[in-house]
């Protein structure tokens, strides 16, 4: 199936191909008819089986239809102000030809551009619960007019101690609404919250990616955030990286690590959502050719990337959820050839390498010889090292045990390739 079977307008369809949308994923297929009719809907699924583009498309031609309504006609709430803007950027570059206006609001920083584009007038937000009843208290926000609900990632909202500004939330909201629930898991708890929002659901769920390639090669390295700079330019010339997709958390950190690089002599372009169009396809383009040796992506931005015969993809950041991470690292290892994925950990992302390492029910092998490695880095896990570098070691120490320090042996012959 195509995104062309699922009846979305030109004005949508034209942004998908620009974002380099190709196919449904399974979610995508399942739940936007459902939408699009105005039905409730209840979906189980995780983040990186994408339920945002899920439940986007389908807001934005519900919402194009009812051109010169006023007002807040979709509201999407999300447990944490990252994931928030994550769903906002994929709005920005999804609703680009519809003149559809949203905004985005969280609490942790000043309240002055959030109000001042409520002002403005804005057809959807997406907000944390926190600031939203903030705002609603203080008279900025007005919800009278909602058409569609839709609670992202409600399980960890409830973790996080959403559950009285959700309902306080719902008391003013119109009750004959449109109203769209998703969660990773459904405990007794989260069941009754959607049974008591939703009016016959139609429930859709999926499974989410929770393997890797055999081809992928992979090593995490313990190190901190100062230092990382140093690691990357450190690993692409001992490596001898031809070409290189390094992924980061941020539009700043990717150009951050692109400026980082040039400086060092290693070609590099940032693509994230703040670039334009023709911006992003020369960037593509240069690095398919390989006139630029590393691209420094975004997730959002890196949706449309596929280049052949690609070895090795770095993620500088962890990523916030081990299903992303399992995206990113999906980018080499095709079609039967080799590839190899390396991830840089500081102390503060090791509940995010947790979690990768649960996801995948085995310890990704740790580098513990490099001339960055964190102070006080855990011991590596042991792990199988039939397929790792020689590098991974088990049972050692942060500095591996205080014995010689070899020179890594690469990968795989990226020259060869």
């Amino acid at each position: 199936m195509s995104f062309n079977d699922l009846n979305l307008i030109e004005p949508i369809a034209k942004a998908l191909r620009e974002q380099g949308y190709e196919k449904p994923t399974p979610i995508q297929v399942q739940a936007i008819p459902v939408v699009l009719e105005g039905k409730d809907l209840l979906g189980c699924a995780q983040t990186g089986t994408g339920k945002t583009a899920a439940f986007s498309l389908p807001i934005l031609q519900r919402l194009y239809a009812m051109n010169g309504v006023r007002g807040v006609k979709a509201l999407i709430l999300t447990p944490t102000r990252e994931l928030a803007v994550q769903i906002g950027e994929t709005f920005a570059a999804l609703s680009k030809y519809t003149r559809l206006r949203h905004t985005v609001i969280f609490g942790g920083v000043s309240q002055f551009h959030q109000a001042n584009d409520i002002r403005r007038g804005v057809d959807i937000i997406v907000a944390t619960p926190g600031r939203l009843l903030d705002l609603m208290n203080q008279g900025l926000v007005n919800l009278s007019r909602l058409e569609i609900l839709v609670f992202d990632e409600a399980d960890r909202m409830l973790d996080m101690g959403f559950i009285h500004d959700i309902k306080r939330i719902l008391t003013r909201v119109p009750s004959q609404r449109q109203t769209l629930f998703f969660s990773a898991t459904m405990p007794t708890e989260i069941q009754s919250l959607a049974f008591s929002i939703l009016q016959n659901p139609v429930k859709v769920e999926v499974t989410p990616v929770s393997s890797t390639s055999e081809n992928v090669n992979q090593a995490v390295y313990y190190v901190e955030k100062p230092n990382k700079k140093a690691l990357l330019q450190h690993l692409i010339r001992e490596q001898n990286m031809p070409h290189i997709l390094v992924f980061t958390r941020t539009k700043h950190g990717a150009d951050r690590v692109a400026t980082d690089l040039n400086k060092a002599g290693i070609t590099a372009e940032a693509i994230h959502g703040n670039k334009s169009q023709g911006a992003r396809q020369r960037a593509l383009n240069n690095f398919k050719s390989r006139t630029t040796r590393v691209l420094v992506a975004t997730d959002i931005a890196a949706r449309g990337i596929d280049v052949t015969d690609l070895p090795f993809v770095i993620n500088y950041e962890l990523p916030d959820t081990p299903e992303t991470y399992v995206h990113r690292i999906g980018r080499t290892g095709r079609a039967g050839a080799k590839g190899a994925a390396f991830s840089f950990c500081g102390s503060d992302e090791r509940e995010m390498l947790r979690d990768i390492n649960k996801l995948a029910k085995k310890p990704i092998p740790v580098i513990a010889e490099h001339p960055f490695v964190s102070t006080g880095a855990p011991a590596p896990a042991a792990a199988p090292q039939s397929k790792g570098p020689r590098t991974a070691q088990s049972g050692t120490g942060a500095h591996g045990g205080g014995g010689q320090k070899r020179k890594p042996r690469r990968f795989f012959n990226a020259k060869a390739r």
